[in-house]
Protein backbone atom coordinates (compact mmCIF):
# COMPACT_ATOMS: atom_id res chain seq x y z
CA UNK A 1 0.00 0.00 0.00
CA UNK A 2 1.42 3.42 -0.97
CA UNK A 3 0.84 5.61 1.92
CA UNK A 4 0.93 8.90 0.15
CA UNK A 5 -2.47 7.96 -2.17
CA UNK A 6 -5.81 7.51 -0.23
CA UNK A 7 -9.21 7.28 -1.88
CA UNK A 8 -11.85 8.89 0.04
CA UNK A 9 -15.48 8.51 0.21
CA UNK A 10 -18.42 7.63 -0.77
CA UNK A 11 -20.23 11.21 -0.66
CA UNK A 12 -23.74 11.47 -1.01
CA UNK A 13 -22.22 14.78 -3.15
CA UNK A 14 -19.15 15.82 -4.63
CA UNK A 15 -18.79 19.40 -6.21
CA UNK A 16 -16.04 19.77 -8.67
CA UNK A 17 -16.51 23.53 -9.37
CA UNK A 18 -14.83 22.51 -13.11
CA UNK A 19 -16.43 23.52 -16.07
CA UNK A 20 -17.56 26.74 -14.80
CA UNK A 21 -16.06 30.10 -16.40
CA UNK A 22 -14.15 32.42 -14.11
CA UNK A 23 -16.48 35.76 -15.05
CA UNK A 24 -19.66 36.20 -15.32
CA UNK A 25 -23.04 34.44 -13.90
CA UNK A 26 -23.52 31.35 -13.23
CA UNK A 27 -26.47 28.84 -12.45
CA UNK A 28 -26.85 26.31 -9.83
CA UNK A 29 -27.47 23.93 -13.06
CA UNK A 30 -24.02 23.93 -14.28
CA UNK A 31 -22.69 22.75 -11.30
CA UNK A 32 -20.98 19.16 -11.84
CA UNK A 33 -22.83 17.50 -8.96
CA UNK A 34 -20.60 13.59 -8.76
CA UNK A 35 -23.39 11.42 -6.68
CA UNK A 36 -21.53 8.47 -4.40
CA UNK A 37 -18.06 10.17 -5.17
CA UNK A 38 -14.60 9.25 -4.21
CA UNK A 39 -11.58 11.34 -4.47
CA UNK A 40 -8.34 9.73 -5.35
CA UNK A 41 -5.14 11.63 -3.69
CA UNK A 42 -1.55 11.46 -4.62
CA UNK A 43 1.23 13.63 -3.48
CA UNK A 44 -1.48 15.92 -1.63
CA UNK A 45 -2.89 16.40 -4.83
CA UNK A 46 -6.33 15.44 -6.62
CA UNK A 47 -5.53 12.07 -8.61
CA UNK A 48 -9.21 11.80 -9.90
CA UNK A 49 -12.43 11.79 -8.78
CA UNK A 50 -15.58 9.77 -10.02
CA UNK A 51 -17.70 6.62 -8.67
CA UNK A 52 -16.28 5.62 -5.36
CA UNK A 53 -17.28 1.87 -6.21
CA UNK A 54 -15.44 2.34 -9.42
CA UNK A 55 -12.33 3.66 -8.01
CA UNK A 56 -12.37 1.26 -5.43
CA UNK A 57 -12.24 -1.78 -7.44
CA UNK A 58 -9.91 0.19 -9.98
CA UNK A 59 -7.40 0.98 -7.43
CA UNK A 60 -7.53 -2.15 -4.77
CA UNK A 61 -5.09 -2.23 -2.09
CA UNK A 62 -2.40 -0.28 -3.40
CA UNK A 63 -4.12 3.01 -1.64
CA UNK A 64 -4.92 3.80 1.62
CA UNK A 65 -8.80 3.27 1.86
CA UNK A 66 -10.71 5.92 4.25
CA UNK A 67 -14.36 4.72 4.15
CA UNK A 68 -16.83 6.94 4.92
CA UNK A 69 -20.34 5.93 6.61
CA UNK A 70 -22.82 8.05 6.54
CA UNK A 71 -24.15 10.80 4.27
CA UNK A 72 -21.56 13.72 3.31
CA UNK A 73 -21.17 16.45 0.99
CA UNK A 74 -17.56 17.23 -0.15
CA UNK A 75 -16.35 20.62 -1.75
CA UNK A 76 -13.15 22.59 -2.64
CA UNK A 77 -11.70 24.38 0.55
CA UNK A 78 -12.59 27.88 0.54
CA UNK A 79 -10.21 30.93 0.24
CA UNK A 80 -10.65 34.11 1.61
CA UNK A 81 -8.96 36.75 -0.35
CA UNK A 82 -8.89 39.75 1.49
CA UNK A 83 -8.28 39.81 5.44
CA UNK A 84 -6.51 41.85 8.31
CA UNK A 85 -6.18 39.08 10.97
CA UNK A 86 -2.82 40.07 11.55
CA UNK A 87 -3.59 43.28 14.44
CA UNK A 88 -3.73 43.58 18.20
CA UNK A 89 -6.12 45.46 20.45
CA UNK A 90 -10.03 45.57 20.25
CA UNK A 91 -12.36 48.32 18.65
CA UNK A 92 -15.48 47.08 20.32
CA UNK A 93 -16.00 50.53 21.54
CA UNK A 94 -16.16 52.08 17.85
CA UNK A 95 -18.78 49.44 17.15
CA UNK A 96 -20.60 50.90 20.00
CA UNK A 97 -20.42 54.71 19.10
CA UNK A 98 -21.36 54.26 15.14
CA UNK A 99 -24.33 52.67 16.36
CA UNK A 100 -24.89 55.03 18.44
CA UNK A 101 -24.61 57.90 15.89
CA UNK A 102 -21.14 58.58 15.70
CA UNK A 103 -19.40 59.50 12.93
CA UNK A 104 -16.07 58.38 11.91
CA UNK A 105 -14.55 61.94 12.71
CA UNK A 106 -15.84 61.63 16.48
CA UNK A 107 -14.91 57.54 16.89
CA UNK A 108 -11.16 58.63 15.72
CA UNK A 109 -11.41 62.16 18.04
CA UNK A 110 -12.18 59.24 21.08
CA UNK A 111 -9.37 57.30 20.18
CA UNK A 112 -10.79 54.91 18.23
CA UNK A 113 -10.81 54.21 14.58
CA UNK A 114 -7.67 52.68 11.96
CA UNK A 115 -5.36 54.53 14.34
CA UNK A 116 -6.12 52.94 17.72
CA UNK A 117 -5.42 49.29 16.13
CA UNK A 118 -2.08 50.93 14.59
CA UNK A 119 -1.08 51.81 18.35
CA UNK A 120 -1.96 48.13 19.54
CA UNK A 121 -1.11 46.47 17.01
CA UNK A 122 2.61 48.27 17.41
CA UNK A 123 2.29 47.48 21.30
CA UNK A 124 2.55 43.65 20.37
CA UNK A 125 5.98 41.81 19.60
CA UNK A 126 6.21 39.54 16.80
CA UNK A 127 5.42 36.61 18.96
CA UNK A 128 2.48 37.94 20.35
CA UNK A 129 1.15 39.27 16.67
CA UNK A 130 1.90 35.66 15.16
CA UNK A 131 -0.05 33.98 18.16
CA UNK A 132 -3.12 36.45 17.42
CA UNK A 133 -2.77 35.36 13.62
CA UNK A 134 -2.69 31.87 14.02
CA UNK A 135 -5.67 32.09 16.27
CA UNK A 136 -7.53 33.95 13.88
CA UNK A 137 -6.36 31.91 11.10
CA UNK A 138 -7.22 28.56 13.17
CA UNK A 139 -10.87 30.02 13.56
CA UNK A 140 -10.90 30.43 9.82
CA UNK A 141 -9.68 26.26 8.98
CA UNK A 142 -12.35 25.18 11.15
CA UNK A 143 -14.84 26.81 9.42
CA UNK A 144 -13.31 25.35 5.61
CA UNK A 145 -11.07 27.86 4.99
CA UNK A 146 -7.90 26.14 3.47
CA UNK A 147 -6.20 29.26 2.05
CA UNK A 148 -6.60 32.97 4.04
CA UNK A 149 -4.67 35.92 2.45
CA UNK A 150 -3.69 38.45 5.53
CA UNK A 151 -2.47 41.90 4.99
CA UNK A 152 -0.08 44.70 7.13
CA UNK A 153 -1.34 47.62 7.30
CA UNK A 154 -1.15 48.21 11.00
CA UNK A 155 2.22 49.06 11.22
CA UNK A 156 2.82 52.30 9.02
CA UNK A 157 6.57 52.19 9.72
CA UNK A 158 8.75 50.44 8.20
CA UNK A 159 9.81 48.07 11.40
CA UNK A 160 6.35 47.67 12.11
CA UNK A 161 5.11 46.84 8.34
CA UNK A 162 8.23 44.59 8.50
CA UNK A 163 7.46 43.00 12.06
CA UNK A 164 3.88 42.39 11.09
CA UNK A 165 5.21 40.72 7.89
CA UNK A 166 7.48 38.44 9.09
CA UNK A 167 5.07 37.40 11.77
CA UNK A 168 2.87 36.35 9.14
CA UNK A 169 5.13 34.09 7.85
CA UNK A 170 5.89 32.42 10.80
CA UNK A 171 2.61 32.07 11.53
CA UNK A 172 1.89 30.62 7.74
CA UNK A 173 4.77 28.01 8.82
CA UNK A 174 2.95 26.49 11.92
CA UNK A 175 -0.74 27.11 10.01
CA UNK A 176 -2.08 24.09 8.62
CA UNK A 177 -3.63 26.74 5.95
CA UNK A 178 -2.13 28.45 3.55
CA UNK A 179 -1.39 31.99 4.89
CA UNK A 180 -1.12 34.57 1.48
CA UNK A 181 1.03 38.02 2.86
CA UNK A 182 -0.10 40.93 1.22
CA UNK A 183 1.60 44.49 2.28
CA UNK A 184 -0.78 46.87 3.18
CA UNK A 185 1.97 50.11 4.47
CA UNK A 186 -0.75 52.14 2.57
CA UNK A 187 -3.83 52.05 4.84
CA UNK A 188 -3.53 55.05 5.90
CA UNK A 189 -0.67 58.48 6.41
CA UNK A 190 0.16 57.63 9.93
CA UNK A 191 -0.60 59.99 12.13
CA UNK A 192 2.89 60.15 13.55
CA UNK A 193 4.63 60.96 10.38
CA UNK A 194 6.05 64.08 9.65
CA UNK A 195 5.27 64.68 5.92
CA UNK A 196 3.21 64.47 3.27
CA UNK A 197 1.46 61.85 1.61
CA UNK A 198 3.86 61.35 -1.38
CA UNK A 199 6.61 61.52 0.89
CA UNK A 200 5.45 58.73 3.38
CA UNK A 201 4.99 56.68 0.10
CA UNK A 202 8.31 57.44 -1.20
CA UNK A 203 9.66 56.17 1.87
CA UNK A 204 7.86 52.81 2.23
CA UNK A 205 8.61 52.14 -1.77
CA UNK A 206 12.24 53.09 -1.46
CA UNK A 207 13.05 51.38 1.83
CA UNK A 208 9.92 48.71 2.66
CA UNK A 209 9.52 47.06 -0.84
CA UNK A 210 13.63 46.04 -1.39
CA UNK A 211 13.26 43.89 1.83
CA UNK A 212 9.76 42.23 1.37
CA UNK A 213 11.90 40.78 -1.69
CA UNK A 214 15.08 40.21 -0.03
CA UNK A 215 13.68 38.24 3.31
CA UNK A 216 10.39 36.62 0.61
CA UNK A 217 7.94 38.41 2.82
CA UNK A 218 4.93 38.83 0.45
CA UNK A 219 5.05 39.41 -3.76
CA UNK A 220 1.61 41.77 -2.85
CA UNK A 221 1.21 45.16 -2.89
CA UNK A 222 -2.35 46.58 -1.67
CA UNK A 223 -3.33 50.49 -0.56
CA UNK A 224 -6.60 51.99 0.62
CA UNK A 225 -7.52 54.52 -2.24
CA UNK A 226 -9.98 56.62 -0.75
CA UNK A 227 -10.22 60.50 0.38
CA UNK A 228 -9.65 59.49 3.78
CA UNK A 229 -6.17 57.66 2.81
CA UNK A 230 -4.46 57.95 -0.17
CA UNK A 231 -5.91 59.49 -3.42
CA UNK A 232 -5.55 58.10 -6.99
CA UNK A 233 -3.34 60.67 -8.09
CA UNK A 234 -0.93 60.29 -4.51
CA UNK A 235 -0.58 56.40 -5.03
CA UNK A 236 0.23 55.92 -8.85
CA UNK A 237 4.11 56.21 -8.36
CA UNK A 238 3.62 54.29 -5.73
CA UNK A 239 1.64 51.21 -7.42
CA UNK A 240 4.15 51.69 -10.34
CA UNK A 241 7.33 51.47 -8.30
CA UNK A 242 5.52 47.76 -7.05
CA UNK A 243 4.95 47.18 -10.69
CA UNK A 244 8.58 47.65 -11.50
CA UNK A 245 9.59 45.71 -9.07
CA UNK A 246 7.19 42.54 -9.45
CA UNK A 247 4.89 42.48 -6.80
CA UNK A 248 1.19 41.91 -7.66
CA UNK A 249 -1.23 44.55 -6.61
CA UNK A 250 -4.53 44.80 -5.08
CA UNK A 251 -6.99 47.83 -4.31
CA UNK A 252 -9.09 48.82 -1.98
CA UNK A 253 -11.48 50.34 -3.83
CA UNK A 254 -14.68 52.21 -4.35
CA UNK A 255 -15.68 51.57 -0.48
CA UNK A 256 -16.97 55.26 0.13
CA UNK A 257 -16.21 57.09 -3.59
CA UNK A 258 -15.39 55.92 -6.90
CA UNK A 259 -11.66 55.78 -8.30
CA UNK A 260 -9.63 53.06 -6.96
CA UNK A 261 -11.54 50.71 -9.73
CA UNK A 262 -10.58 52.65 -12.35
CA UNK A 263 -6.97 52.64 -11.11
CA UNK A 264 -7.15 49.35 -10.35
CA UNK A 265 -8.26 48.60 -13.79
CA UNK A 266 -5.64 50.62 -15.82
CA UNK A 267 -2.38 49.46 -13.69
CA UNK A 268 -3.50 45.84 -14.29
CA UNK A 269 -3.98 44.67 -10.44
CA UNK A 270 -5.54 41.38 -9.72
CA UNK A 271 -7.89 42.23 -7.48
CA UNK A 272 -10.16 45.39 -6.82
CA UNK A 273 -11.93 44.80 -2.92
CA UNK A 274 -14.83 46.75 -1.72
CA UNK A 275 -17.15 48.10 -4.53
CA UNK A 276 -20.08 49.56 -2.52
CA UNK A 277 -19.61 52.86 -3.91
CA UNK A 278 -19.44 51.70 -7.63
CA UNK A 279 -21.60 52.84 -10.52
CA UNK A 280 -22.67 51.83 -13.79
CA UNK A 281 -19.69 52.94 -15.07
CA UNK A 282 -17.32 51.41 -12.83
CA UNK A 283 -19.16 47.79 -13.18
CA UNK A 284 -18.84 47.94 -16.76
CA UNK A 285 -15.08 49.06 -16.33
CA UNK A 286 -14.10 45.85 -14.04
CA UNK A 287 -16.55 43.63 -16.41
CA UNK A 288 -14.29 44.34 -19.46
CA UNK A 289 -11.39 43.87 -17.37
CA UNK A 290 -9.33 40.88 -15.77
CA UNK A 291 -9.71 42.51 -12.64
CA UNK A 292 -11.33 40.20 -9.92
CA UNK A 293 -14.04 42.74 -7.85
CA UNK A 294 -13.99 41.24 -4.18
CA UNK A 295 -17.04 41.58 -2.41
CA UNK A 296 -17.02 42.80 1.19
CA UNK A 297 -20.49 41.79 2.80
CA UNK A 298 -19.33 42.21 6.86
CA UNK A 299 -18.05 45.15 6.03
CA UNK A 300 -21.19 46.68 4.88
CA UNK A 301 -22.92 45.21 7.87
CA UNK A 302 -20.21 46.45 10.11
CA UNK A 303 -21.06 49.77 9.34
CA UNK A 304 -24.27 50.02 7.79
CA UNK A 305 -23.59 51.02 4.57
CA UNK A 306 -24.66 49.50 0.88
CA UNK A 307 -23.35 46.04 -0.22
CA UNK A 308 -21.16 45.60 -3.63
CA UNK A 309 -23.42 45.42 -6.08
CA UNK A 310 -23.00 42.07 -7.09
CA UNK A 311 -25.86 41.20 -9.13
CA UNK A 312 -24.96 43.43 -11.54
CA UNK A 313 -21.50 42.91 -11.50
CA UNK A 314 -21.89 39.33 -12.42
CA UNK A 315 -24.42 40.18 -15.12
CA UNK A 316 -22.04 42.59 -16.50
CA UNK A 317 -19.75 39.92 -17.17
CA UNK A 318 -17.13 40.68 -13.91
CA UNK A 319 -15.63 37.76 -11.95
CA UNK A 320 -16.56 38.14 -8.35
CA UNK A 321 -15.10 36.86 -4.96
CA UNK A 322 -16.58 36.76 -1.86
CA UNK A 323 -14.32 37.28 1.59
CA UNK A 324 -14.66 38.54 5.46
CA UNK A 325 -12.22 41.52 5.44
CA UNK A 326 -11.98 40.08 9.18
CA UNK A 327 -10.23 43.02 11.03
CA UNK A 328 -11.43 45.07 13.87
CA UNK A 329 -13.06 47.82 12.83
CA UNK A 330 -15.64 47.71 10.36
CA UNK A 331 -15.55 43.39 9.69
CA UNK A 332 -15.33 41.89 13.17
CA UNK A 333 -17.44 38.74 12.12
CA UNK A 334 -14.57 37.13 10.63
CA UNK A 335 -17.12 34.33 9.26
CA UNK A 336 -17.25 33.39 5.19
CA UNK A 337 -20.21 30.95 4.77
CA UNK A 338 -22.66 33.54 7.36
CA UNK A 339 -21.45 37.05 5.47
CA UNK A 340 -21.80 35.28 1.99
CA UNK A 341 -25.31 33.61 2.50
CA UNK A 342 -26.26 37.31 3.50
CA UNK A 343 -24.76 38.74 0.30
CA UNK A 344 -26.37 35.68 -1.30
CA UNK A 345 -29.99 37.40 -0.28
CA UNK A 346 -29.16 40.78 -0.46
CA UNK A 347 -28.30 40.60 -3.97
CA UNK A 348 -30.04 37.44 -5.31
CA UNK A 349 -26.81 35.28 -5.76
CA UNK A 350 -27.19 31.86 -7.22
CA UNK A 351 -25.79 29.15 -4.85
CA UNK A 352 -22.80 28.35 -7.95
CA UNK A 353 -22.12 31.90 -7.74
CA UNK A 354 -21.03 31.97 -4.16
CA UNK A 355 -19.33 28.81 -4.80
CA UNK A 356 -18.06 30.04 -6.69
CA UNK A 357 -16.95 33.37 -5.04
CA UNK A 358 -14.97 31.67 -2.21
CA UNK A 359 -13.61 28.68 -4.33
CA UNK A 360 -11.55 29.16 -7.60
CA UNK A 361 -12.59 32.71 -8.45
CA UNK A 362 -11.13 33.47 -4.67
CA UNK A 363 -8.43 31.44 -5.95
CA UNK A 364 -7.65 33.81 -9.10
CA UNK A 365 -8.15 37.02 -6.89
CA UNK A 366 -4.65 35.74 -5.55
CA UNK A 367 -3.05 34.77 -8.64
CA UNK A 368 -3.16 31.36 -7.65
CA UNK A 369 -4.09 28.19 -10.01
CA UNK A 370 -3.45 25.34 -7.98
CA UNK A 371 -6.82 25.55 -6.27
CA UNK A 372 -10.44 25.88 -5.64
CA UNK A 373 -11.57 23.12 -7.69
CA UNK A 374 -11.78 19.05 -6.96
CA UNK A 375 -10.29 18.25 -10.56
CA UNK A 376 -7.01 16.84 -11.20
CA UNK A 377 -3.33 18.15 -10.44
CA UNK A 378 -5.69 20.65 -7.92
CA UNK A 379 -4.06 20.86 -4.08
CA UNK A 380 -6.22 18.22 -2.41
CA UNK A 381 -8.30 21.21 -0.49
CA UNK A 382 -11.60 20.19 0.37
CA UNK A 383 -14.34 20.10 3.27
CA UNK A 384 -16.63 17.20 4.78
CA UNK A 385 -20.06 18.39 5.73
CA UNK A 386 -22.62 16.16 7.21
CA UNK A 387 -25.49 16.29 5.16
CA UNK A 388 -27.20 14.98 1.91
CA UNK A 389 -27.59 18.01 0.14
CA UNK A 390 -25.04 21.13 -0.59
CA UNK A 391 -28.04 23.57 -0.60
CA UNK A 392 -28.11 23.22 3.04
CA UNK A 393 -24.48 24.64 3.60
CA UNK A 394 -25.57 28.19 1.93
CA UNK A 395 -29.17 27.41 3.69
CA UNK A 396 -28.17 27.58 6.80
CA UNK A 397 -26.40 30.55 6.89
CA UNK A 398 -23.18 28.74 8.59
CA UNK A 399 -25.23 26.59 11.45
CA UNK A 400 -23.97 24.02 9.05
CA UNK A 401 -20.54 23.84 9.56
CA UNK A 402 -17.66 21.27 8.12
CA UNK A 403 -17.02 17.88 10.08
CA UNK A 404 -13.78 17.17 8.55
CA UNK A 405 -11.42 19.98 6.72
CA UNK A 406 -8.39 18.48 4.33
CA UNK A 407 -5.67 20.25 3.15
CA UNK A 408 -2.90 18.82 0.98
CA UNK A 409 -4.68 15.87 1.27
CA UNK A 410 -4.35 15.48 5.06
CA UNK A 411 -7.00 15.76 7.33
CA UNK A 412 -5.98 18.59 9.18
CA UNK A 413 -9.46 19.41 11.12
CA UNK A 414 -12.17 16.72 12.40
CA UNK A 415 -14.93 16.62 14.57
CA UNK A 416 -14.96 13.45 15.84
CA UNK A 417 -18.50 13.03 16.78
CA UNK A 418 -20.31 13.86 14.00
CA UNK A 419 -17.83 12.24 11.79
CA UNK A 420 -18.62 8.92 13.66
Amino acid sequence: MNVQEKLIGPFKQLLTMQHLPIKGALQDKDLEIIADAGIHIKDGKVQTVGDFIGLQEALGDSVELIELTGEFVALPGYIDCHTHIAFGGNRANDFAMRNAGSSYLEIAEAGGGIWSTVKHTRECTEEELKKLTLQRADDLLKQGVTTIEVKSGYGLRVDEELKTLRAIKQANLSSFADLVPTCLAAHMLPKDFEGTAAEYLTLMANELFPVLQGEELTNRVDAFVEKSAFSAEEIVPYYQRAKEMGFDITVHADQFSTSGSHLAVELGAVSADHLEASTANEIDLLADSDVVAVALPAASLGIGCAFTPARKLLDAGASLAIATDWNPGSAPMGKLIESASILATMEKLSNAEILAAITFRAAKALNLSDRGRLVEGQLADFNIYSTDNYQNITYQQGRLQPVAVWKNGMEVYVHTEKMN
